[in-house]
């Protein structure tokens, strides 16, 4: 068959099967040059095994049928989820990306070709929105933010003159001015000619960017067509759930104004450094019993490093965390095993935190039997019934991570978390690589955890404001600094600080009317 003109890249009639089962099925795709074509679903519906095909990417043991025609005139760029998988944690990014440019000057006299190829790396890097390029070329991958990690993705794929690029959840764990600038990059990387695939469940962003919409489920597409009738005439019922799905749930009325009355948590005068450099200020930040603290800000605030200092997972710092008016050790080594089962993180790349060759239900039990010492048959019986609660059935359970989604292994880290029985539960953007039906879930089981927790407290690591909603109180960070804290009514309502006003102001639409 011949390859269509009109077409950078294009999928014909694919079928991937994983051990008899059918996770792409009969997948069509046409990707036009200089347009965004959206693929959106819940997670484990196929849309990220369908992008990956374009780079001719399969998962292992795959049985592959249809036709995948890919551009001949450059590569197929790729911007995954989780970034930091693709970026070589012992070198610097400057090292990473001079490695790319170096062939593209070979033509010059060699005494012009290191500046030409910093030339082109530092281009990349601003049209990949990334700010203060030159000093961030120092920095190795683990001392960037997620949201900087992505954009160093991102200004790879410029850098090898990609075609047709694929952003898998580019938006993921992004706040809504960085979110904003995402739109507006990939937007002008398809105004010059490029075609971008976007595999979202964002779906503000979809409607900001995406020209054609395929919506899939269970590795079908149940429904296709232009951006603006899909949103504004949906005829498939899971396309309306979606979309229903959306609709933000007003803010909860916590507006108290009162400090909790019994801290589990208390942080006083934290400082923490990478290498030389402060990056976190937090002079005084309490957690009461039964209450959500949601800490927001834009990628690279310190809302992460935060998060990890409370965990042990960050020693680098000054200051007190103290549990029940008892100081916690620094780091998590130094930490006992009441300690450790204390306080539980659930990281943002749930991927990276499980071993991919145990099968999940195990890795969950073991929380149990090495933190509590249940004996393995209790352990796995906790587990079994933990993972069921939180919408991850048994037999998904016994598979090796590769075989879940995203959100699926998020929603294994959450309940491996909570077989520890914390007193407190650190949850580092975990909703946001969800769909909008899934995302709703989470966090309504967050919701009643912390209702019904036997005095759980919850620190919520997150971009959104929306999800910030679900919190009693909100903690502010810009630039490493804690600008402004209150009750979650308060802030989201009436916000005194500049930054916070930006925020609330940026949320209204990513990137509205950025593209025709």
């Amino acid at each position: 068959m011949s390859h269509d003109t009109a077409c950078a890249a294009e999928i014909r009639d694919l079928r991937v099967e994983i051990d008899g089962r059918a996770v792409v099925d009969g997948v069509n795709l046409r990707v036009p040059p200089g347009r965004v074509t959206a693929l959106v679903g819940a997670s484990g519906s196929g849309k990220t095994t369908t992008g990956l095909a374009l780079l001719g990417e399969y998962p292992p043991g795959a049985r592959v049928t249809g036709e995948v025609l890919r551009p001949a005139d450059g590569p197929v760029g790729y911007v995954p989820q989780h970034p930091a998988a693709v970026l070589n944690p012992a070198r610097r990014i400057g090292a990473l990306l001079h490695d790319i440019a170096r062939p593209q000057v070979r033509h010059l006299p060699r005494a012009e070709r290191r500046t030409a190829a910093r030339d082109l790396v530092l281009r990349a890097l601003h049209d990949a929105q990334v700010p203060d390029a030159a000093a961030l070329l120092r920095r190795h991958p683990h001392q960037l933010s997620g949201g900087q990690q992505q954009r160093v993705v991102l200004a790879q794929a410029l850098l090898l003159g990609a075609r047709v690029v694929v952003a898998d959840e580019p938006t993921t764990g992004q706040d809504a001015l960085t979110r904003s600038g995402i739109v507006e990059q990939l937007a002008a990387v398809a105004a010059g000619g490029i075609a971008v695939v976007l595999l979202s469940h964002d779906l503000d962003v979809v409607r900001a960017l995406a020209d054609d919409v395929l919506v899939m489920r269970a590795g079908r597409v149940v429904e296709s067509g232009p951006a603006e009738r899909l949103w504004l005439a949906p005829r498939h019922e899971w396309t309306r759930r979606l979309l229903d799905g959306h609709r933000t749930a007003p803010p909860p009325d916590t507006d108290t104004g009162a400090e909790p009355a019994r801290p589990v948590l208390t942080v006083r005068d934290l400082t923490a450094v990478h290498g030389p450099t402060t990056v976190l200020r937090a002079p005084h930040l309490t957690l009461g019993a039964g209450e959500c603290l949601a800490v927001v800000g834009r990628s690279g605030s310190g809302k992460t490093t935060l998060a990890r200092c409370l965990a042990g997972l960050h020693r680098d710092h000054t200051g007190e965390i103290l549990l029940d008016g008892t100081a916690l050790p620094r780091s998590v080594r130094h930490r006992d095993r009441d300690g450790l089962a204390a306080v539980q993180y659930v990281f943002q790349d749930a991927r990276a935190a499980f071993d991919e060759f145990r099968p999940v239900l195990a890795q969950v039990a073991r929380t149990a039997v090495r933190l509590r010492g249940a004996d393995e048959r209790t352990a796995t019986g906790e587990a079994s019934t933990t993972l069921a609660r939180l919408g991850l059935p048994e037999d998904l359970a016994r598979r090796p991570p590769g075989a879940l989604s995203g959100g699926e292994l998020q929603r294994a880290a959450l309940a491996r978390a909570l077989l520890a029985r914390p007193r407190v539960l650190i949850c580092d953007e975990i909703t946001s690589g969800l769909d909008t039906v899934t995302r709703r879930g989470i966090l309504d089981l967050l919701a009643g955890l912390v209702r019904d927790g036997d005095d759980l407290a919850l620190v919520l690591i997150t971009h959104d404001l929306d999800t910030a909603r679900l919190a009693h109180r909100i903690a502010v960070l810009e630039a490493g600094e804690l600008v402004e804290q209150g009750p979650a009514g308060t802030v989201l309502s009436r916000p005194r600080h500049p930054f916070t006003v930006s925020l609330l102001e940026s949320t209204a639409g990513p990137g509205a009317g950025t593209r025709p």
